[in-house]
């Protein structure tokens, strides 16, 4: 507040109001998995309103948005690397025993339950199971 950052302080009261309402519809304290859960939803939402902002010419609106993702972001653990990432993929695919473009369902769910907790993109994810499964 001293330093006069506003999309700052605007964020963070954002973020606190959305894990204040999380409580509330919970009627429980959130666990550090749930309130991960929220601040990476926070992070989807904030991508995709960025690219419509792009897509309709709003690049201001979009540059805000691209703001409170890096600061959201700063609250969550690291993101893994792509390596880590295809890694995991694989050993997922190979447990579930997804082998083909008809197992897409099975893979995905074994690959996203093996993530869990883990801060990662849904579509970087699915584009390396598909290229894994040869979809």
């Amino acid at each position: 507040m001293k330093a006069r950052e506003e999309l700052k302080l605007s964020t963070l009261r954002m973020i606190k109001a959305t894990l204040k309402n999380r409580e509330i519809e919970k009627m429980a304290p959130l666990e550090d998995g749930e309130s991960i859960k929220a601040l990476q939803s926070m992070v989807k939402q904030r991508r995709d309103s960025a690219q419509q902002y792009r897509d309709a010419g709003r690049n201001e609106l979009a540059e805000k948005e691209e703001g409170e993702i890096s600061i959201i972001e700063s609250y969550l653990p690291a993101a893994l690397d792509d390596a880590a990432i295809d890694r995991i993929v694989t050993e997922a695919l190979t447990q579930a025993g997804a082998t083909g473009p008809k197992d897409m369902g099975k893979a995905m769910k074994a690959v996203m339950s093996a993530l869990s907790g883990q801060t990662v993109d849904g579509a970087v994810i699915n584009k390396i199971v598909r290229a894994k499964l040869g979809v």
